[in-house]
């Protein structure tokens, strides 16, 4: 009975086309560290406050607030690229609180959701919410489909950053990453405050090896040919198993291998790669054919 009540509920949901937005305040951690739960919190807030007076400013309606990040819904994709980029020109005009500069993560996408009493769900806002976890701070990243429904005018500012693979979704989605401002001014983030431009970087471990990702290169392949700039010894590794791609600020790791590759970033649980790719992040961890719980080799990156 209780089956059927759920079943009949969910078939009075409606779906409709909106652009939802996340917007995530990067570096709160730092803040309370230093300042302690009142003071962060409130600092935070007033963050908040100004994503808000954006939001309605683009005739936007806040969805929902969770900690230090914002739920937005928009009518139409061009609202949520607006406001997107004014939420950024915002946030860097604010001053560091207690020597902690404060940023601001964001992803949307335009799309179908399903809605029920101010609420929001479905495929569409799990997309804008994985897209803000990719986001770094000053970033904002939409989808492909966001980009297409866009006129030709905003989509000049937009950069493709390729397909990523994107948890809790079978196939890869096509990323950009909207400029939205001066590229030296928009590089500037990070937890604590600083003037130093935000570079691309990644740390990769093997065994007893520690080796930071060439500048002078482009891509490093990975197996168990001797050519390999990255040799393993993993059994079920293929002989050119997988390759790393920088891409601007990026480092995509592209599966080539007959076994897959599995790859396990922080806390998110493991995602298996067969001829595809993902975007490396944070940090993590690399198998080749195997699971990285099972693996005998494992190779260690950090991307900050």
């Amino acid at each position: 009975m209780g089956g059927v009540e759920r079943q009949s509920v969910a078939m009075t949901l409606i779906s409709k086309e909106r652009a939802i937005l996340f917007a995530d305040v990067s570096g709160s951690t730092a803040l309370y560290e230093l300042l302690g739960d009142r003071p962060a919190a409130k600092a935070i807030e007033a963050c908040l406050d100004e994503l808000r007076i954006v939001v309605a400013k683009r005739d936007g309606v806040v969805v929902k607030t969770i900690g230090d990040e914002i739920m937005v819904v928009f009518g139409n994709p061009e609202a949520a690229c607006n406001a997107a980029r004014e939420m950024q020109q915002r946030m860097i005009a604010l001053p560091p609180t207690a020597g902690v500069k404060l940023a601001i993560r964001i992803g949307f996408h335009f799309g179908l959701v399903l809605e029920d009493k101010g609420d929001f769900w479905g495929d569409g806002v799990n997309t804008a919410a994985r897209l803000a976890g990719l986001a770094k701070a000053g970033q904002i990243l939409t989808s492909g489909a966001t980009t297409n429904a866009l006129p030709a005018a905003q989509r000049t500012d937009l950069r493709d950053l390729d397909a990523i693979q994107v948890k809790g979704k079978h196939e890869a989605v096509r990323v950009f990453e909207l400029m939205w401002g001066d590229v030296d001014e928009a590089t500037q983030f990070a937890g604590l405050a600083s003037s130093a431009k935000v570079q691309a970087r990644l740390i990769l471990e093997v065994g007893e090896r520690t080796m930071e990702f060439p500048r002078e290169k482009t891509m490093l392949s990975l197996g168990r040919d001797a050519s390999c700039d990255i040799v393993v010894s993993e059994k079920t590794a293929s002989r050119l198993h997988a390759r790393i791609e920088r891409r601007g600020v990026q480092y995509i790791l592209i599966d080539e291998s007959t076994n897959g590759t599995y790859v396990a970033i922080g806390g998110d649980r493991e995602v298996l790669l067969r001829r595809d790719r993902v975007m490396l992040r944070g940090r993590g961890k690399i198998a080749f054919g195997t699971s990285t719980a099972a693996a005998a080799e494992l190779v260690l990156f950090d991307c900050s």
